[in-house]
C-alpha cells in the first residue's frame, strides 16, 4: 500500500528544539523518503523560515513557560486535501486538525507527548489551585483523546497513565518515537573535549531544556563530593538557578548552551554517564541518543524513565528526590562504565526510527481501514 498524504498539527516546532519537534522532523523525513507527504501546520515566528511542507500559522506567546508559542487555530488551505491528520498537540493546532478531520471524514491520530497537568505549577504556587488545574487538564485530555481514532503514546508509563488516570478510552498504541542510529553512533570526543576545555577525568553530562520541571537541580547535589565535571548542553529558565547550585556546592558545572544537532554525538561521546532526573518524560529521548553512542544513563525510576532505562543494561535508576541514591547511581555506573556501554550499543537496532516508522504506516493503514469499514 502506498504511504498516505498526512497533516501533522503541532504546538511546538522550529525554532524550538526538544523531543517533539524532533521527532516530527524525524518522522516527515523518513516518511517523504519512503514516498509519502507529511505537511506539518505550527506556530509561526520570525526566527524560523519554514521549507517545501511547512505551513506556519499566526502565534502567540505563551506567558507561563519560556519559548513555547500558541498557534492560532487554523487549517491552511494547502493541507485540506490530505488523506490522515495527525496531532502532536491537544490544544490550539490539534483543534484544527480535529476539525479538519471531522470536516472531511478522515482518520485523526493523535499522539501523546506531553502529561499537561505535571506543568501545572508554571501557573500557580498553592496546591490547592494546581490540583484543580491538573485535575481539569486530564478532564480536556480525556476529551480530546478520545475524539481521535487511534493514540500513540511513547511508552508503557505514558500509555498507562492516559487510560488508567485519565480515562481515555479510545485506543492508545505505545509506539517509540525512535533515533536516527546512524547519527548517533559512539564518536571520537577528543576534539570536543579540547574546543570546550573539558579537563580529564569523569564527565557526567545532560542535555535539553533547562526546565525547573526536569528537577535539575537533584543532578547537581548529586555531583556534590564526586571527583567529576559536569556539563549542560542546551539552556531554560532553571539556568541561572543551576548555575548558582553548582558554585554553593563546590560542584565543577560547564554550561555549553544550545549545542548544534551535529555535535551531539561527540557529546554524548564524551560522557561517562548521562545524568536524566527529570520525572515528567513521555519517552525521554535523549536518553535514547546517549545510549547508542554507547552513554549509560543514571535515570529517575519515575516517569517513562522507568521504562526507558534498564538496570544494569542501559545504565541505572535511583528513586526519585533521593539525592544520595542519585550519587550511588552515578558512582554504580562509572564503575561498570566499560560493560554498560557494550550492553548499550547491543540494544541499538532496537532504538531505531525506521522501525518506529514501520509501526507509524501500520497503525495509519489500520485506522484507514477501520475507517473505510465504518463507512459501508
Amino acid at each position: 500500500m502506498e504511504p498516505v498524504s498526512v497533516a501533522a498539527f503541532t504546538d511546538t516546532y522550529l525554532p524550538t528544539v526538544n523531543g517533539v519537534t524532533y521527532t516530527i522532523e524525524t518522522w516527515r523525513d523518513r516518511w517523504q523518503e519512503r514516498g509519502g507527504r507529511m505537511d506539518v501546520v505550527f506556530p509561526g515566528s520570525d526566527e524560523y523560515d519554514p521549507t517545501d511542507g511547512e505551513f506556519p500559522v499566526r502565534s502567540v506567546a505563551f506567558p507561563f513557560y519560556d519559548g513555547f508559542r500558541l498557534g492560532v487555530p487554523r487549517v491552511p488551505e494547502a493541507v485540506r486535501d490530505v488523506d490522515l491528520v495527525h496531532a502532536h498537540t491537544p490544544f490550539a493546532l490539534g483543534l484544527s486538525g480535529m476539525r479538519l478531520a471531522r470536516r472531511r471524514e478522515i482518520p485523526f491520530v493523535a499522539s501523546y507527548h506531553t502529561p499537561t497537568g505535571e506543568y501545572a505549577d508554571y501557573l500557580t504556587s498553592r496546591a490547592r489551585v494546581e490540583s484543580g488545574i491538573e485535575s481539569l487538564s486530564e478532564r480536556y485530555e480525556r476529551w480530546f483523546f478520545d475524539r481521535a481514532d487511534a493514540v500513540v503514546c511513547p511508552s508503557e508509563d505514558a500509555c498507562e497513565h492516559l487510560v488508567s488516570e485519565v480515562g481515555v478510552e479510545t485506543e492508545v498504541t505505545v509506539l517509540s518515537n525512535g533515533i536516527d542510529i546512524e547519527r548517533f553512533v559512539p564518536t571520537d570526543a577528543a576534539e570536543f573535549r579540547r574546543r570546550h576545555d573539558l579537563p580529564d577525568g569523569p564527565i557526567l553530562g545532560y542535555t535539553g531544556r533547562h526546565g525547573y520541571e526536569k528537577n535539575l537541580s537533584e543532578f547537581v547535589r548529586a555531583a556534590e563530593g564526586l571527583d567529576a565535571t559536569l556539563v549542560f548542553g542546551g539552556d531554560g529558565p532553571a539556568r541561572s538557578h543551576l548555575e548558582s547550585l553548582a558554585r554553593e556546592r563546590d560542584v565543577d558545572a560547564r554550561f555549553l548552551g544550545f549545542l548544534p544537532r551535529e555535535e551531539l554525538p561527540a557529546f554524548y561521546s564524551v560522557l561517562d554517564a548521562f545524568v536524566f532526573p527529570s520525572p515528567v518524560e513521555t519517552q525521554g529521548l535523549v536518553a535514547l541518543e546517549a545510549n547508542a553512542c554507547g552513554t549509560p544513563v543514571v535515570g529517575v525510576d519515575a516517569g517513562a524513565l522507568s521504562d526507558t532505562v534498564a538496570d544494569g543494561v542501559t545504565g541505572y535508576h535511583y528513586e526519585r528526590g533521593d539525592v544520595a541514591d542519585c550519587r550511588d547511581a552515578i558512582r554504580r555506573v562509572l564503575d561498570e562504565r566499560e560493560s554498560l556501554s557494550e550492553s548499550c550499543l547491543a540494544k541499538r537496532e532496537e532504538l531505531s526510527v525506521e522501525r518506529a516508522v514501520d509501526e507509524l504506516a501500520a497503525l495509519y493503514d489500520r485506522v484507514r481501514s477501520k475507517k473505510r469499514t465504518a463507512r459501508r
